[in-house]
């Protein structure tokens, strides 16, 4: 719990200033993350096969190309450029035929990175949008992460009993979900109803971060879903106590994407 509490905070001495700046040294710092989060997701599908280090490369060079459209765009509305949704097929697919081994590269390898470096690529340049549209919102969407999961770990801890998906989060619980969305909804909404729009009705506010909460929440499962399929406690350990990026960013990522479906009404 002390390795745990050290990282966390000088995380938030790092990060905590990037954040209020804003501008190309937080898109630059995002554009690190999303590498390193690339990067813990094919480490852990090469636990069980190893990838063809051009296939490696290549994974890099999308991710770049995914960060890289609209970065200075100030609108929160996400585009994307075909060309690259074309070009991610070709370049996976593709070396399913030149390889003609599955041993070394199957059209599996390939759909598993087709759909990680679309889902990674998206959300984490999300986080860009995001940001460079105001601070405000995205203060909002740490907000109900980091509620959320600070007293669904408060919650749990004190008085879970009933486990909510045991086979995939042994230590999550029902109370523990309960209290996490509770106090992420209440505490978010109060934000956004004090700084971001006062004039929005209240109810809606409260649905939204309600449905944030709870999706974000599912979104950590997702990602211990898939550490459970490849037998891993962590994505990493870079961030001492934490794991990795992925481990970290896993709720955040669907609450970002659950935001877009709300950005033309806030």
């Amino acid at each position: 719990m002390k390795k745990r509490v050290i990282s966390a905070l000088i995380m938030m001495i790092v990060l905590i200033p990037i954040l209020l700046k804003g501008g190309f040294i937080f898109n630059a710092t995002i554009y690190l993350i999303a590498l390193l989060g690339l990067k813990e997701f094919l480490d852990i599908k090469q636990t069980k096969k190893k990838l063809p280090p051009f296939i490696v490369f290549i994974s890099f060079i999308m991710m770049t190309l995914f960060m890289l459209i609209n970065v200075n765009n100030d609108s929160i509305i996400y585009t994307i450029d075909f060309r690259i949704i074309a070009g991610l097929f070709i370049a996976y697919l593709l070396p399913v035929v030149m390889f003609h081994d599955r041993s070394k590269y199957s059209v599996n390898d390939a759909f598993y990175l087709i759909g990680g470096i679309f889902f990674l690529g998206t959300s984490f340049h999300s986080f860009m949008l995001l940001r460079n549209a105001g601070l405000e919102a995205t203060i909002y969407l740490l907000l109900i992460a980091i509620c959320t999961d600070t007293y669904a770990y408060l919650t749990g801890s004190l008085v879970g009993k009933h486990k909510l998906l045991e086979e995939i989060s042994p230590k999550k619980t029902w109370e523990g979900m309960l209290g996490g969305t509770i106090f992420g909804t209440l505490i978010a909404s109060y934000y956004f109803y004090l700084v971001i729009n006062p004039n929005m009705n209240v109810f809606t506010i409260i649905s939204i971060s309600l449905f944030l909460s709870i999706l974000g929440q599912f979104g950590d499962l997702v990602f211990s879903s898939i550490k459970r399929y490849f037998k891993a406690k962590d994505f990493s350990n870079l961030i001492p106590g934490h794991g990795g990026v992925l481990d970290r960013c896993d709720s955040l990522i669907f609450i970002a994407l659950g935001f877009m479906f709300f950005i033309t009404i806030i």
